[in-house]
């Protein structure tokens, strides 16, 4: 049923999504009291209070553009996108060091794998959707021409590390709150957020750069932005000290666009068996 209504809406145009997104991110904003106060919340802690509405607005059009960027043709799909700074991508896999893309849940970061996967091989770091029904909608989605998924788990680690050897690019969503065992506390806009070491530790063994992207949501349905930045941050010594750095580096990218970071996303919660923050001995 969900599959059948993802494929209907995938017909539709951004420009005609895009405004039913915006109704829909309202009605679960209103509707729903604990997502309404983690929203605001989080906003709020991060200072870009002032933005709150046009969240909201974008909130709903990042679900409402699923259907398309899932279903609709890849073709379809891609003609929406335009990439800049493709070039700072391009030195390094020349280089042939390998590639670290990684990417907040920041714009239609959905979008970004495939667009990369049109220049070149890339390997996507996948947790599967809890929710079974979204389960066939995701993978569809992602397993496109050019685009390897590489599951959440140790061996998907080794899959990651040795396209990184071969001179291949990688992508991971390093703002996704990891399991137990999978990360450490770093702040992440003022308070402590269980972050995932796996992207520095990659660096570490690979010497692969790493590189940050988004794609920002243009107005009116107009399409997205793609753009990839430079890590400018110093990553330190203890996993600590490095996902703090990571961190500040996603802080930076959000502030580009902070009215299209997630902002409901339960970033600061404690995953079953991690001692909460403030607790360890």
């Amino acid at each position: 049923m969900l599959v059948s209504l993802f494929r209907l809406l995938s017909i539709l145009p951004l420009s005609v999504l895009h405004p039913i997104g915006i109704a829909m991110g309202w009605l679960v904003y209103l509707a729903s009291p604990a997502y309404r106060k983690r929203l605001k919340d989080n906003i709020t802690r991060a200072g870009y209070q002032q933005h709150l509405s046009a969240a909201i607005n974008e909130s709903g059009k990042g679900i409402l553009e699923l259907p398309f960027v899932w279903c609709a043709a890849p073709a379809r799909v891609l003609r929406t996108a335009t990439i800049e700074n493709w070039e700072l991508a391009q030195a390094a896999l020349d280089a042939k060091t390998g590639v670290i893309f990684l990417t907040p849940h920041l714009g239609c970061f959905e979008i970004i794998a495939q667009a990369i996967a049109t220049q070149t091989s890339l390997t996507a770091l996948y947790r599967p959707s809890r929710k079974s029904a979204l389960q066939p909608l995701i993978e569809g989605a992602r397993a496109r021409e050019n685009l390897h998924l590489a599951p959440a788990n140790l061996s998907g680690v080794r899959t990651l590390l040795k396209a990184l050897k071969n001179g291949q690019a990688i992508g991971l969503l390093p703002d996704q709150v990891p399991q137990h065992g999978e990360g450490v506390w770093a702040d992440f806009f003022g308070k402590p957020a269980y972050t995932m070491t796996l992207s520095a530790k990659l660096h570490t063994m690979s010497h692969a750069p790493i590189i940050l992207s988004y794609a920002e949501r243009l107005p009116y349905g107009r399409g997205f932005v793609i753009r990839f930045v430079p890590f400018e941050e110093t990553l330190g010594d203890t996993p600590e000290q490095q996902a703090r750095a990571i961190n500040l580096a996603m802080e930076k990218l959000i502030a580009r666009c902070p009215a299209q970071y997630i902002w409901s996303y339960n970033r600061y919660k404690t995953p079953a068996g991690v001692t909460p923050a403030g607790e360890q001995v």
